[in-house]
């Protein structure tokens, strides 16, 4: 369908450069610089499927402005001034906020620019006659049309973030679900043979007539099957979760001290420091454990990413109807690309990580009717915002 489209537009173009044209009789710099134009527009719009990214886009919008305002000087017709008011239009379809803004805006300073050009050489000669002769009438089509552009944009834009939201929420869906069955499926077969095998390891550790280095060769065998129980037991928390749990009264000062005591030691060992700000007591509705689980899974993660010597900042305050709590590392950062994986199974940034720790961050967060962010940049660090519902009839 692209290509199509893409095809029929190139043929306008060469239509209009060799179909009576004006300037073609005397081949001119104008029609030497349409022809450059065209030769430059027409490999932008055919590689961009290939390259669709920023840089291409602007690109793309760049040639627009510069290939429609040049005709309009070239030619001036009535037609090429229509497509002028149409340019922000193109940027609709890049499903881009800052690059529609950004055209809309150059749209206004240009044409507000030959506006006032036209204006001061309507005295001397007629160059642009259906504007001259009527300039306020077309400053005010050219307003109304902006508008009606910027109509359409805002009630599109809306729609696809509304549709964008319910397929992430779908997409989170069905990798839950086929997390679940996967883990059902498996999760208690493997245990089995893993407890039993366990069992002996560690009659053979405590057992005098081995030596001591088979004895750490058991230890360690024995710890890697820990971890292997530990990942089973995410994989069951995900297939089956507890969605009976009795919700009680969360203090979130008291939990964030608790946690972050907990993991001020490991932070030591690892040269961080957890610095937490929250002067007033905020309660929220949820299992407590739980809770804790997703505080511990996110600030051990930032202790993790971070430098050495670098603080994690653990922020919590109360934000109208809604308790904020942010954790905040100067680590090494994530692209879009890497913050939109996040939470999908087997995906995850560390090298022994299984990426079933975020989707249980997830799923806790999800079940308490919360919100969680992430904002990063490569090289200066990420902070993760958690948003819950205040309890209703808790007194801060």
């Amino acid at each position: 369908m692209y290509y199509r489209t893409i095809y029929i537009v190139i043929i306008i173009m060469l239509l209009g450069l060799f179909v009576e044209n004006p300037r073609m009789s005397d081949l001119g710099i104008g029609y030497i610089w349409h022809v450059v134009l065209v030769a430059m527009f027409i490999p932008l719009l055919l590689l961009y499927p290939r390259f669709e990214t920023q840089k291409m886009r602007i690109m793309i919008i760049a040639a627009v402005f510069v290939y429609f305002y040049s005709l309009f000087l070239l030619y001036g017709t009535w037609s090429i001034f229509l497509l002028i008011c149409l340019i922000p239009a193109i940027s609709i379809l890049f499903f881009d906020s800052k690059l529609f803004y950004f055209s809309l805006i150059v749209n206004g300073i240009l044409v507000t620019v030959i506006f006032f050009y036209i204006d001061i050489t309507a005295a001397d000669q007629v160059i642009y006659p259906f504007s001259q002769f009527d300039l306020i009438g077309s400053l005010i089509n050219f307003m109304a049309t902006q508008v009606a552009i910027y109509l359409i944009f805002y009630l599109t834009y809306e729609r696809m973030k509304k549709i964008q939201v319910y397929y992430e929420e779908i997409r989170q869906s069905e990798q839950l679900r086929a997390t679940g069955q996967l883990a059902a499926a498996v999760a208690h077969e493997i245990r089995n043979p893993l407890t039993v095998v366990k069992g002996f390891l560690q009659y053979y550790e405590q057992d005098n007539s081995y030596s001591e280095k088979t004895k750490q060769h058991f230890h360690l065998m024995i710890d890697e099957l820990n971890s292997a129980e530990k990942v089973i037991s995410q994989y069951l928390s995900l297939a089956k979760p507890n969605e009976t749990d009795e919700l009680e009264t969360v203090n979130i000062k008291s939990v964030l001290q608790s946690v972050t005591h907990l993991l001020q030691s490991y932070g030591i060992l690892r040269n961080n420091h957890i610095d937490l700000h929250m002067e007033e007591d905020c309660f929220i509705a949820a299992n407590k454990l739980e809770f804790k689980q997703l505080l511990i899974n996110i600030i051990k993660n930032a202790i993790e990413v971070s430098k050495d010597g670098d603080s994690v900042i653990v922020q919590a305050r109360k934000k109208e109807n809604n308790i904020e709590i942010k954790v905040k590392d100067y680590g090494i950062g994530m692209s879009e690309a890497e913050i939109k994986s996040l939470g999908t199974p087997f995906y995850s940034l560390k090298s022994k990580g299984t990426g079933l720790g975020l989707m249980i961050c997830f799923n806790i967060v999800e079940k308490y009717n919360g919100f969680i962010n992430f904002e990063s940049t490569k090289g200066k660090g990420t902070t993760v915002t958690l948003q819950f519902p205040v309890m209703e009839g808790s007194i801060a």
